[in-house]
């Protein structure tokens, strides 16, 4: 049973920063690709971030280039959306995803985390 946990949500103010964390346990995703998304209230889920686990490539959606960086620890089996310049659209419940590739729609990843709520206030 393979489980990842989100952690490192909460509420914070414009321009402040979070670093979200997404464990794997269960048994080991090191070979998956991670990613996050995110669904903000009355929206669909989108893609935010993503990363080859085994050469580290990145992506961003536009939206958040600049100011999120994504990361992983492959001791810990962990990956990090790290959070900087909050706005208020950037409120949502967070998500990991782990897939076998990597890519930018939920439908390429088989296993997530339950989500973090984030709060950007203005």
């Amino acid at each position: 049973q393979v489980q990842l946990v989100e952690s490192g949500g909460g509420l914070v103010q414009a321009g402040d920063s979070l670093r979200l964390s997404c464990a794997a346990s269960g048994r080991t995703l090191r070979s998956y690709a991670r990613g996050w998304f995110r669904q903000a209230p009355g929206k669909e889920r989108e893609f935010v971030a993503a990363i080859g686990w085994s050469d580290g490539s990145t992506f961003y959606t536009d939206s958040v280039k600049g100011r999120f960086t994504i990361s992983r620890d492959s001791v810990k089996d962990t990956v990090y959306l790290q959070m900087n310049s909050l706005k208020p659209e950037d409120t949502a419940v967070y998500y990991c995803a782990a897939g076998i590739v990597i890519g930018r729609t939920s439908g390429e990843y088989s296993y997530w985390g339950q989500g973090t709520q984030v709060t950007v206030s203005s």
